[in-house]
């Protein structure tokens, strides 16, 4: 009797390359932006606001504040209340804006905070979006405050209409938001932030046209002003103080602002750090 050898089966050939079995899958980068991800980093940082007062009462009632004693200090000049009153409505909630968001956002990188979501699925132009969002929503409530005290309250006189007043009032916080998101990358405390003031803000408030006009100013002077955004917020202010419609100048300086605030934004989507060293 004569037997057929059994032929064994030749075992499977043992997948290669990164759908191998006990191969780590390669780590998917998160996307540049993202909806769902900018919108919870928003959420958790106006929970952490809801938390801290003293910064909302920064944030909210300090532009008021300064509202209020600017027009009593000109109790006896109106005028001149007027004219400088619109402009300061803009730069007052931009000085604040800047201040809080920067030492809001270098403290979340000192604590770990920022290593920690950055470790996540988060990209940090969602951290970014998100913080602005959020600090924009506090900027809306800041901006309305502010303009309605001055308009209904305080008796600023403008020919334009308030609501072109507010919202250069809120594109001037978004700014300030911007520039303070920005300057956090390079500083290394709380007190580095506050020192980028007389050099970010400071020229911009000595430049901005507010004291003099800049067709005044020595040439080399009015040429710089005409590169820093501040310039073109008074300039906006003024053109709602002047004219009873919206004009081409307003919206090309609305325009100027809006779009250094974006394009400072993602600046500091570029530059942000992970921690402090």
């Amino acid at each position: 009797m004569s037997s057929t050898a059994a032929t064994s089966p030749t075992p499977p050939t043992a997948p290669e390359g990164p759908d191998a079995p006990g191969q780590p899958a390669p780590a998917s980068r998160p996307s540049p932006l993202n909806l769902s991800r900018t919108t919870a980093t928003a959420a958790r940082a106006l929970r952490q606001l809801r938390h801290d007062p003293r910064t909302i009462a920064l944030m909210i009632l300090v532009p008021c504040v300064m509202l209020v004693l600017l027009r009593y200090v000109f109790d006896g000049s109106p005028q001149t209340f007027d004219s400088i009153g619109a402009s300061l409505l803009g730069i007052f909630p931009l000085i604040t804006m800047f201040l809080v968001t920067s030492i809001a956002t270098l403290r979340e990188r000192t604590s770990g905070t920022l290593e920690r979501l950055l470790a996540m699925p988060l990209g940090k132009g969602d951290l970014i979006a998100g913080y602005a969002l959020a600090f924009g929503a506090i900027a809306i409530v800041q901006s309305a405050l502010a303009t309605g005290l001055a308009v209904w309250l305080l008796g600023l006189d403008v020919t334009g209409s308030p609501w072109l007043l507010l919202l250069v009032a809120l594109l001037d916080a978004l700014l300030g938001t911007a520039l303070g998101l920005f300057v956090s990358a390079f500083a290394a405390s709380e007190f580095q932030a506050v020192q980028f003031m007389p050099a970010v803000i400071f020229p911009q408030l000595l430049l901005c046209g507010l004291f003099t006009p800049r067709s005044n100013m020595h040439p080399v002077l009015e040429a710089i002003s005409d590169v820093l955004p501040m310039s073109y917020a008074v300039d906006a202010m003024n053109e709602v103080l002047k004219h009873t419609d919206m004009t081409a100048t307003f919206v090309r300086d609305a325009l100027i602002v809006a779009g250094t605030a974006l394009l400072v934004l993602g600046l500091g989507a570029a530059t942000l750090r992970r921690r402090t060293p």
